[in-house]
């Protein structure tokens, strides 16, 4: 059994902001691989499913950013779902938009989301970090991932939660090469393959 994790904030205020690519990734897997309808649990929204045979728990915090340990903890312990078995999908600013790269433990980078997780769950996690790329002065950074993704942007974004959805068979079979290799092929025939810049709102 896997555990994925969106990050994100909850209400509708957020729900096209930068920094809820996470939520938007794990919305996309449920509508492709039709999992049932999400509902409350562990402080957050929880749907369940299948893909490639593999019994999978999609998990949107809904505690804010900033305390998302708690919610992921709830949902592995309830579960008993290893760290090895968890993985989390977030906005990387170090990343061009567009791009995706997976690691597992290492640094929180100042992500707010990832630090509470370490928190609650140790680094040993698997993080699947969403390029949106960076406004270009770290005073700017939180007014950046806090607004939404302008109209020029929307598409790659779609684009880029459908492919990770499409291959999410090669999340859950551990082919971390496999899945950014798809990705980056799939975004380059979108026309994608080389987002130059961030859109105007």
């Amino acid at each position: 059994m896997l555990l994925l994790v969106g990050l994100g904030n909850p209400g509708r205020e957020y729900a096209g902001n930068r920094h809820n690519i996470g939520f938007m990734t794990i919305e996309a897997i449920a509508r492709e691989h039709r999992f049932a309808p999400f509902r409350a649990r562990f402080k957050g929204r929880v749907a369940e499913g299948q893909i490639a045979g593999e019994k999978v728990i999609l998990l949107q915090p809904e505690t804010y950013m900033n305390d998302s340990g708690r919610s992921v903890r709830e949902a592995a312990q309830f579960h008993k779902i290893a760290r090895s078995d968890i993985v989390v999908f977030h906005d990387e600013l170090d990343l061009a938009p567009g791009k995706l790269r997976v690691k597992v433990g290492g640094g929180d980078a100042g992500h707010n989301g990832l630090r509470s997780i370490t928190a609650h769950m140790g680094k040993d996690y698997k993080r699947i970090r969403l390029g949106i790329g960076h406004p270009g002065d770290k005073a700017m950074v939180h007014a950046y991932v806090l607004n939404d993704f302008g109209k020029a942007e929307k598409a790659w974004v779609q684009s880029l939660c459908e492919t990770i959805a499409r291959n999410a068979a090669l999340i859950v079979g551990g082919d971390d090469t496999g899945l950014q290799n798809k990705t980056h092929l799939a975004m380059t025939a979108a026309g994608f393959g080389d987002v130059k810049t961030l859109g105007g709102a």
